[in-house]
Order: structure tokens, then C-alpha cells, then sequence
């Protein structure tokens, strides 16, 4: 019975236990078994050989790859600006961090929202309030002029007016986008600090206070709508001056102006939305 067992070929069977075999026969086993040990260091080879002018031989698996993978494409050039995956860090926040913004934008007496947003300034509320407002505004806007109308002349005719929308995306992307942009080259050139990114967080968040007065703004009485907007418009403005205040003070020995323009440009921009869109 052992001889029978000895006879059984082994080599084949990586890991297993090998039989019990007479010393006679150890060095033609021990033949087959370094065989098989020898054949996973034999050096691969990946086929079809290299093309071109400048082609090598085949190539092994330890030689190198020449050149930066797909995945490895410098992202410190000009065509990191054309690619979606460089702004993702910018809307990289949770739902908790956004309400909290948004409800630090309804006091206006708050003052400390650079203190909030410094270790995360994000895009995501500029684009999302911006977007918001545009859709409230523009049909809002067509229903306050619905009930104006009807409540004049209930025989009036009336129709929907889509210039609304493309007058709203205008009017808020752009002072959302380029007023932000206009105080950070100024302050830049004045010697002042200034950071983009969080001057368009700011301004972004400091709309959301028009998306739900524009609610009560429907109601057909022209004195309290007044009495809405401007509410309204202070809290925005007083909200951007004072937060922009806190901001600069310590790196400009005055910055009155400053503040006293961006107040005026927030008021300016919540009286357009009655004049326009609340008639």
C-alpha cells in the first residue's frame, strides 16, 4: 500500500501534502517539484510587441510604463478650468451645513458668517439660491399681475408673460456673479484682502431672504408690498455691509465706502424685484 501511494505524481499539486517515498526515489521527485517552483518566476511577456519608428521588443511585466496614465494628467494647467471634476470641492457640503447658512442669512445683525463658511466656502448655495429665486420670481411675478388685474377688471384679458423668466436669470445670475466680482478686483487693487470664492458664498447666501418674502408679496395692496420689499432688501443689505465690515476692518483703516456701496447695491437690487416683478 505505501509503494502505491508513492508512485502517485505530486508535482502538480501546488500546496498540498506531499507523499512519504523512499530516499531512492526523492531526487527524481525533487527533479519535478523545482520544476514546478521555477515556472511562476519565469518573466512574462505582453504581446503584441510595441508599433512604430521607435518600438521595442516585447516588453515584460517589470518594465515600466513611459508616460503618465489617463488617470494621470497634470491638473495644474489652463484645462483644469474646462473640466467639471476641479469644481466639485466647491459643492462638497451636507444638507445640515446649507440650512445652517441659510438661516444665518435671515438675521441681520449676524456677523460672524465668514467665521462659518472659512473652513468651507462652497458654491453650492449661490447656484441653488440663484436658481430658486429665478423660478419664484418669474412665476410669482405673473401671478401678482394675474390678481392686480383681475382685481381691477375681472373681465380683463390676460396672458403669461415668459420674459419673466429670461429677465430674472439675468438680473439675479448676473449681480449674484458680477458684483462679487467687481468688489474683489477693487479691494485686490486698494491693497485690501479679499477672497472670491467667499465673497460669491456671501452674496449668494444673502438672496435667499427674497425667496420666501416673494410669498407675501402676492397680496393686491400696494402699501404692503412696499412695506415687504423694503424689510426684505434692509435685512439682505444690512446682512452683506456688516458681514463685509467684519471682514475688512482688520486689513483697511476704513472701509466705509465699501460697506456703504454694497448696502446701497443690495437695496437697489430688492427694489428692482417690486418695481419689476410686483407691479
Amino acid at each position: 500500500m505505501d509503494e502505491s501511494f508513492a508512485n502517485l505524481q505530486t508535482s502538480h499539486l501546488l500546496g498540498s501534502v506531499p507523499a512519504v517515498i523512499s530516499d531512492d526515489q526523492k531526487s527524481s521527485t525533487d527533479v519535478h517539484i523545482s520544476t514546478a517552483n521555477d515556472g511562476p518566476s519565469a518573466s512574462m511577456q505582453n504581446f503584441p510587441p510595441n508599433q512604430g519608428k521607435n518600438a521595442r521588443n516585447y516588453q515584460t511585466l517589470e518594465t515600466p510604463t513611459e508616460g503618465p496614465g489617463p488617470e494621470q494628467q497634470p491638473s495644474n494647467t489652463w484645462k483644469g478650468f474646462f473640466n467639471v471634476y476641479s469644481y466639485t470641492q466647491y459643492f462638497d457640503v451636507d444638507t445640515d451645513v446649507v440650512l445652517n447658512r441659510l438661516m444665518s442669512s435671515l438675521y441681520p445683525t449676524s456677523a460672524d458668517f465668514f467665521n462659518k463658511i472659512d473652513a468651507n466656502p462652497d458654491m453650492y448655495g449661490l447656484v441653488w439660491i440663484c436658481t430658486t429665486l429665478v423660478f419664484v420670481l418669474a412665476s410669482l411675478g405673473n401671478c401678482a399681475t394675474y390678481l392686480v388685474k383681475k382685481r381691477t377688471d375681472a373681465n380683463a384679458p390676460w396672458v403669461f408673460d415668459v420674459n419673466y423668466i429670461n429677465l430674472a436669470a439675468s438680473v439675479i445670475y448676473g449681480y449674484a456673479i458680477i458684483v462679487p466680482l467687481v468688489f474683489y478686483f477693487s479691494l485686490r487693487y486698494m491693497g485690501s484682502k479679499a477672497d472670491l470664492l467667499r465673497f460669491w458664498c456671501l452674496w449668494g447666501y444673502s438672496l435667499f431672504i427674497f425667496v420666501p418674502t416673494s410669498l407675501p408679496l402676492l397680496i393686491p395692496v400696494e402699501f404692503l408690498r412696499w412695506v415687504i420689499i423694503l424689510l426684505a432688501g434692509g435685512a439682505s443689505s444690512c446682512f452683506v455691509a456688516l458681514n463685509l465690515r467684519s471682514y475688512l476692518e482688520a486689513a483697511s483703516n476704513d472701509v466705509t465706502v465699501v460697506v456703504a456701496v454694497a448696502f446701497g447695491l443690495q437695496m437697489i437690487l430688492s427694489l428692482f424685484i417690486k418695481v419689476w416683478f410686483f407691479p
